[in-house]
């Protein structure tokens, strides 16, 4: 059984394991609440690149999870991170929503509407994108720009079902210059588990990894030597393990059994 006291930190994806859309999955309020009495470091860590942190923390907030602006990580503020590490003189074309941009003027980023002057192309869910954004996008990569993907999320379930997510826009824009994408910022990748980890000051066996989908939550724990919980509330399903070999040390039905799973 997982017992409380065996790690330091617990990182929680967002959409598909604390909540779809503006409902609060099961369990969810009674474990943050149980893990901050036992003085638990937690972390949100989401492949969003709609939302900004602070949007992240608003939403929680409204479902009635208390949580610090530090506590929080998303693809759009993790893709304004990488930038200022890696590319900070980059001119970058950005196809998705307004929470990259915002993040990247927090960070004093530079950013192009001239497909054609840009030396990266950083694409985000975009859910008004249109054949026109993959043309400019397609001759922007062409003209020699680096394509690089927030996160590597097809899809993203919402109450209705699922969403075409980033990955899909990244593809078509891929396909069409017949480029492939140079880096993907968001989980699974070690980019973002080194800033996990950096965030909470532990080592990696002390902290597990919780979500719900095998190819990004559950790759993101083995790719950083973390030990991973998948809950079956989301994207992945049990039969899904063995078909994507990927495989979570523990397995919950949703966060109320976190605590009792065998």
């Amino acid at each position: 059984m997982l017992h409380i006291d065996d790690f330091d930190a617990y990182c929680f994806d967002l959409d598909g394991t604390i909540y779809i859309g503006n409902k609060l999955l099961p369990g969810v309020k009674e474990t943050i609440d149980r893990l901050r009495r036992h003085n638990k470091k937690i972390l949100f860590i989401t492949n969003t690149s709609t939302q900004t942190r602070e949007e992240c923390r608003e939403r929680l907030h409204h479902l009635g999870i208390q949580a610090k602006l530090d506590e929080i990580m998303t693809a759009s503020y993790l893709s304004a991170v990488y930038f200022l590490e890696k590319s900070p003189d980059a001119l970058v074309y950005i196809v998705g929503e307004k929470a990259i941009s915002e993040e990247f003027h927090k960070f004093s980023l530079k950013m192009t509407d001239n497909p054609m002057d840009a030396t990266h192309v950083l694409v985000g869910l975009d859910r008004s994108f249109t054949y026109e954004k993959l043309n400019l996008a397609m001759n922007a990569v062409r003209n020699g720009a680096k394509l690089i993907a927030a996160n590597p999320d097809s899809l993203c379930p919402v109450p209705e079902g699922y969403i075409s997510d980033t990955l899909a826009i990244a593809k078509a824009i891929e396909a069409a210059s017949g480029r492939p994408i140079d880096q993907v910022i968001g989980k699974p990748s070690s980019f973002y588990g080194k800033k996990i980890l950096e965030k909470l000051n532990i080592n990696s066996n002390r902290c597990l990894i919780i979500g719900d989908r095998l190819e990004t939550d559950i790759l993101l724990g083995k790719t950083n030597n973390c030990r991973t919980c998948l809950v079956l509330t989301g994207a992945s399903r049990k039969e899904d393990i063995e078909k994507n070999k990927i495989y979570p040390n523990y397995i919950a039905q949703n966060l109320q059994y976190l605590f009792f799973m065998k």
